[in-house]
């Protein structure tokens, strides 16, 4: 088992709910560090349908007198099981393991979220510090960095099926939509849109469908915990900026795998992405971990000017350029110059496909593995 920097003290004294996509290895992680907790899991038929019928039977299903953590899996699947939850922490001082793969159905029922009664915690794909000296850059480029996929001696198979079954059994499970097919077609389109700012209105000419429903469709992809909308960072300032959100599957290997390939398509354009997409699940996985509060924004200008990745927060602001070339010009360091002129506090980066690190000026050039290794020494200060 790979060691995961998610951290839960197993004294601690609060319940807690841990979010994460399907496959980022929620379940194998708790089982592992709470080995004698008392366990539901909610993908299991029977144990499903008893509390679907009764949610109240929770209780009868817990040992008098259990002083142990007790986990239920995939709590999203029957959120009414979250008010009985929320009675039994109160009146008999039971502490929970919520696991959830999506916050669609939680949020949507209205019901009791444990404010106050829960900590919440996320889990992401392996990130190289967790990976150690199994990461292999090429690999994670190619297939991501889910735990099975690491471990499969078929990646790519693993992947065809994590797409066509789980992605459209959550779809149908929560009755997103009716119209599978179309939503299937839009799974594909929007891959094109990987590390790009959204235009529903042309994705939904090319899907033949309206601009809401695009809207509405991005909003599902971000609520089932499988893509991330990122703004521009505004703040104080003194040019005319974008105002589209750029776009990212959250796992290299599921955008590669739900991105349409053929004679046609750029090997060096599906790379960019792949590398950003990379950068991207360790940003947010090192933010989540070690609680930095990192708000995460990318930064353009009306002429097309833009910065990757900008991170803000009490302990400080970064800005990061990524870039697939093994050689830079002067002119690959133009938009992070012209970031600092705005934001000199800000300290820079830019990751390339190169091997010598060194400063230009005062950013920092940084090979792309060696640079996520480095994450936390630069971000955590």
């Amino acid at each position: 088992m790979f060691k995961r920097l998610l951290s839960i003290p197993s004294s601690s004294p609060q319940s807690a709910f841990i979010f994460g996509p399907r496959g980022t290895g929620k379940t194998h992680w708790l089982k592992h560090y709470f080995p004698t907790a008392l366990y539901f899991d909610l993908l299991h038929s029977e144990i499903y349908t008893e509390f679907l019928a009764n949610p109240s039977l929770l209780e009868a299903r817990i040992p008098s007198k259990h002083n142990d953590w007790i986990i239920i899996d995939e709590v999203q699947r029957i959120p009414e099981l979250l008010n009985e939850v929320h009675r039994l922490i109160e009146h008999k001082g039971y502490r929970f393991l919520l696991t959830g793969s999506s916050a669609r159905a939680l949020r949507k029922k209205g019901v009791n979220l444990l404010a106050g009664r829960a900590l919440t915690y996320h889990m992401h794909p392996l990130t190289a510090q967790e990976l150690g000296d199994q990461f292999n850059l090429s690999h994670a480029l190619l297939y991501g960095t889910l735990p099975s996929v690491c471990l499969s001696e078929n990646p790519q198979h693993y992947l065809y099926s994590y797409v066509q079954t789980y992605l459209k059994e959550e779809v149908q499970q929560e009755a997103i939509t009716r119209n599978i097919a179309l939503f299937t077609r839009f799974l594909n389109v929007a891959s094109f849109s990987q590390g790009q700012e959204l235009n529903y209105t042309t994705i939904a000419r090319e899907i033949g469908t309206t601009r809401q429903t695009i809207a509405n469709f991005f909003v599902i992809l971000e609520d089932l915990l499988i893509a991330i909308r990122i703004p521009v960072f505004s703040k104080r300032a003194k040019r005319e900026l974008a105002a589209q959100h750029k776009f990212y599957y959250f796992d290299t290997g599921v955008y590669r795998t739900l991105r349409p390939k053929g004679p046609l398509d750029s090997q060096e354009e599906l790379s960019g992405a792949g590398l950003e997409t990379l950068f991207l699940q360790h940003i947010r996985a090192l933010n989540d971990y070690f609680q930095w509060h990192y708000e995460l924004y990318y930064w353009r200008t009306r002429e097309k000017q833009e910065v990757d990745f900008v991170l803000y927060g009490e302990k400080g602001l970064h800005a990061f350029e990524i870039k697939h070339a093994s050689r830079l010009s002067p002119k690959d360091f133009q938009h992070l110059r012209l970031f600092q002129q705005d934001y000199p506090e800000a300290k820079t980066y830019l990751f390339y496909g190169g091997n010598r690190q060194y400063y230009e000026n005062d950013i920092l050039v940084i090979p792309f593995q060696a640079g996520l290794l480095a994450l936390q020494e630069h971000l955590d200060t």
